[in-house]
């Protein structure tokens, strides 16, 4: 096993650790430093893979802004621990069992199907690098349709959060 393979093994280890983290702690907070574990133990496996900028952009945006923002609004709403009793309803959790299963097919069709993938080649220029430019034409021409669902969640997050604020100002006068 050379150096490669164990530091893959690590960072993957670290990652799955971090993943199940997030949703296992009770106190918001500990779960969002335990997605900022995730996020800098991905970064390492896109080192790894050579993917430098997505490694650098994953710790900028997602690790520095994005968590900022999440902690943001966890002390904006001060979030305690959550109460076991009565915070998930029975509905909600066949919706979310159902969810996981369907996204446990996706990554099992990823995983299978990413040996054909050939996105990469597509984006690798004459000289054999992948430069910024190519990034994002790949981004806004193949990867328009997630790119745009994200931006929509964000902004669903972003109302919630505007929503839940004006309802417990209102509460309060």
């Amino acid at each position: 096993m050379n150096a490669e393979q164990i530091l893959f093994i690590l960072f993957g280890a670290v990652s799955l650790i971090g993943a199940v983290s997030v949703i296992s702690f009770r106190h918001p907070i500990y779960s969002a430093l335990s997605l900022v574990v995730t996020f800098f133990a991905q970064a390492g496996l896109f080192i790894l893979l050579g993917a430098h900028f997505v490694a650098a952009v994953q710790v900028i945006v997602y690790a520095g802004a994005i968590m900022v923002l999440f902690l943001f609004v966890i002390m904006l709403l001060n979030l305690g621990t959550l109460s076991a009793k009565g915070a998930i309803g029975p509905k909600v959790k066949g919706f979310a069992v159902i969810l996981g299963i369907l996204l446990a097919i996706e990554g099992i069709y990823i995983a299978l199907n990413s040996a054909n993938d050939t996105t990469v080649a597509a984006a690798e220029s004459a000289t054999g690098t992948t430069t910024t430019y190519d990034i994002g034409k790949l981004l806004f021409s193949e990867y328009l349709l997630p790119f745009e669902v994200t931006s929509l969640i964000l902004l669903a997050a972003l109302i919630g959060v505007i929503v839940l604020v004006k309802r417990e100002s209102q509460e309060e006068n």
